[in-house]
């Protein structure tokens, strides 16, 4: 009987080494993984040759065909872009904003958010564009 219990208790394996190494690997990829920007519109951003890429971007804002502006996938009031661009400049102060705006949209909304980012001491302003 003894001899029953000694077996059974050698086949059973333990599991708890595996479990720590799983979670070890899914907190090195959460802490590693980068996160997409988005607006939450999709825009047909105008044709240009001197196009460049900007990597700190900590505000991205949409202008679009309808001239709606999107800021964080949700549709603001042109009264309402300067707070909310305030909250995300706080998050990160080192970034600067690029304006995706639609080919359609209204030079007048676009000029309206680069006087708020004006405003609160952003001075890294871009407009977003394809390259041709």
């Amino acid at each position: 009987m003894r001899k029953q219990k000694v077996e059974e208790e050698e086949k059973v394996a333990d599991l708890t080494p595996m479990l720590d190494v799983v979670f070890i690997m899914l907190i090195f990829f959460i802490v590693t993984a980068t996160f997409i920007k988005e607006t939450g519109i999709e825009i047909n951003r105008p044709d240009t040759e001197t196009a460049q890429q900007k990597k700190t971007v900590s505000l991205l804002v949409a202008v679009g065909p309808d001239s709606s502006i999107w800021i964080d996938k949700k549709k603001v009031d042109v009264r309402n872009v300067r707070p909310m661009m305030e909250r995300l400049h706080a998050e990160n102060p080192k970034g600067g904003l690029v304006i995706q705006a639609d080919s359609e949209s209204k030079v007048e909304k676009v000029l309206a958010i680069m006087e708020s980012a004006r405003a609160i001491g952003i001075s890294q302003i871009a407009i977003a564009s394809e390259e041709k």
